[in-house]
């Protein structure tokens, strides 16, 4: 029973970090290895250390670099996992969620609720590249996986968006604690956005000790979370920010959009490890390690958890210095 119950969370996975210079060249080589009709999606899997072989970067959560290549599109499918992708690379490209068309640009953020029909194309001649994020583990071991995929290239007429943003603005709220969520029709938040709201946290003084300046992408309607299992953050570290000791359940990917720095993370068995990071890089920390961010030029990081999740279920704690 004492095994079974542990005093505090005794997370498997293990910090890890992954480079550009790592990750870009053999995701560009996929693309001349295997189409994307071949693969359904072309995805770098993230698999972290501990998991080999089962395509989890944490316990909860998938996530990958996917690649699509000038002139190509992927059918549309759909699946009971809910999917996020934050955009690295291109320009050209759109998302279609549920017959509404979204272009894609560097930074921006967006959303493919559950059971949602998605494709993509990319009519541009660069390739397109965005990170994505599912909470595949988690619906798999609750045993709710179902997915479907269409005969027909556009089972439904792809119009523009732009009624959501009109709507509810860029929806990004301060990163409080959030008890509930539900999702909302809200699935694009463009980074230019997220970045002026950013700077505006900044200049007024809105810096918290161990996150520096944050936001969380909110479902504007309730003011939760984008979804339900996944929750997302923009951070802004500013030059010389060294951030106070903190841990939570949730386990982290972070993606670097912008400038250097380190995080030092603490292993349950109390050693540490330090990662340096920088633009383009990846890095994960399993829920409960202790860790501490520092920044050597301003920089901002794009933060994938599973708080939804654990906050709607009641299980979320958090622990500061």
């Amino acid at each position: 029973m004492r095994g079974m119950l542990p005093p505090e969370p005794r997370p498997q996975a293990l910090p890890h970090l992954w480079r550009r210079g790592d990750w870009r060249p053999p995701l560009l080589d996929a693309a001349t290895l295997v189409t994307a009709e071949a693969a359904e999606r072309r995805v770098l899997l993230l698999e972290n250390p501990a998991f080999a072989g089962e395509y989890r970067v944490a316990a909860t959560m998938h996530a990958g670099l996917q690649l699509l290549a000038p002139g190509e599109t992927a059918r549309p499918h759909r699946h009971s996992q809910a999917a996020l992708r934050f955009v690295i690379e291109g320009a050209a490209a759109h998302t279609s969620v549920d017959g509404v068309r979204q272009d894609m640009q560097p930074g921006d953020f967006i959303l493919i609720p559950a059971f949602t029909w998605h494709e993509h194309a990319n009519p541009g001649t660069a390739p397109m590249i965005w990170l994505d994020g599912l909470d595949l583990p988690l619906v798999r071991l609750l045993g709710a996986t179902f997915a479907q995929f269409s005969a027909t290239e556009d089972p439904f007429a792809a119009t523009a968006s732009a009624s959501a943003t009109a709507r509810f603005g860029p929806g990004l709220l301060p990163a409080l604690r959030i008890d509930h969520a539900k999702p909302s029709g809200m699935v694009r938040y463009p980074y230019v956005e997220a970045r002026g709201a950013l700077e505006s946290l900044r200049a007024a003084g809105s810096i918290d000790a161990c996150h520096g300046c944050r936001l969380h992408y909110a479902d504007p309607a309730s003011g939760g979370h984008a979804m339900p299992t996944l929750a997302a953050y923009l951070q802004m570290l500013p030059a010389g920010f060294h951030g106070e000791r903190y841990q939570s359940t949730e386990a982290f990917v972070h993606y670097v959009v912008e400038g250097s720095g380190s995080t030092g993370i603490r292993a349950i068995d109390g050693a540490m490890q330090s990662i340096a990071w920088s633009g383009g890089d990846l890095f994960v920390i399993p829920g409960w390690l202790a860790h501490r961010h520092a920044a050597h030029e301003d920089a901002v990081l794009f933060n994938l958890s599973d708080a939804a999740a654990q906050q709607n279920l009641g299980l979320w704690r958090e622990r500061r210095a």
